[in-house]
């Protein structure tokens, strides 16, 4: 008896192939990164870009990473950085949502164990399309907290 092929098989496929994006549901996603964590801490940002090709929301996120996963959204108010947990975050039809440092960003919360540069650290996103819930398993690359190139200007 010949089995067909798993959408989640599929993607895990496109993993091991090192493939820059996975798709689901009409959502793609590419460039998924963590923040590499200092000893002791706690929490942890993972940032991406999520294209819809239909009009979707992202409702949830878990990480067996860490106890909690939840949607942010970083903002200056007066002055003063703000951050607060989003119920949901709309992906409006043909258009990148960026997940980035101090905007929307996935947030790994009593984290269990370090998250070191090289590692990968898998999170789940819940995505809501038509009344419909999907969950949509990423993989994102954890780096350095410094770049290279944040540090030529003390040269």
């Amino acid at each position: 008896m010949k089995r067909k092929p798993s959408v989640a098989g599929a993607l895990v496929a496109l993993w091991l192939m090192g493939a820059g994006s996975i798709a689901c549901a009409g959502v793609e996603v590419s460039d998924a990164w963590a923040r590499a964590t200092m000893p002791g801490q706690k929490v942890a940002g993972v940032y991406m870009q999520l294209r819809s090709d239909v009009e979707a929301r992202l409702v949830g996120v878990k990480s067996d990473a860490a106890r909690t996963a939840e949607v942010h959204q970083m903002s200056h108010e007066g002055g003063v950085m703000r951050m607060r947990r989003l119920e949901s975050l709309d992906l409006p039809a043909g258009k990148t949502v960026m997940l980035e440092p101090g905007g929307y960003h996935l947030m790994l919360l009593d984290i269990v164990r370090p998250l070191k540069a090289g590692d990968r650290v898998s999170v789940t996103l819940v995505l809501e399309e038509a009344g419909k819930r999907v969950e949509l398993p990423v993989q994102a690359e954890v780096r350095s907290v410094m770049k290279e190139d944040e540090h030529s200007h003390h040269q």
